[in-house]
């Protein structure tokens, strides 16, 4: 999962391992909040809403104040000419 001891931050890690769970399609629609983030990881409330916000800047989830935070899916690409 995370490496307490590794030189890369813990909530890059995270954000990582949030990232890579949510392209297996393990996580759904809607991320779980900070407080379950931060008690399946082991690590403060700070450092998994830091994870959270990485995840926002990468552009992978946005949070909507009181309602959570959602994954972005990508939209499906428009159907492209054949040419015929």
């Amino acid at each position: 999962m995370i490496d307490f001891d590794a030189p890369e931050p813990l909530y890059v890690q995270i954000a990582d391992d949030l990232q890579r769970r949510i392209a297996a399609d393990e996580i759904g629609r809607r991320l779980p909040g900070v407080r379950t983030i931060a008690e399946t990881y082991g690590v403060a409330h700070a450092t998994a809403a830091h994870a959270v916000q990485e995840l926002s800047q990468r552009g992978i989830v946005k949070t909507t104040p009181g309602r959570g935070t959602f994954v972005q899916r990508p939209a499906p690409e428009q159907a492209q000419p054949d040419g015929d």
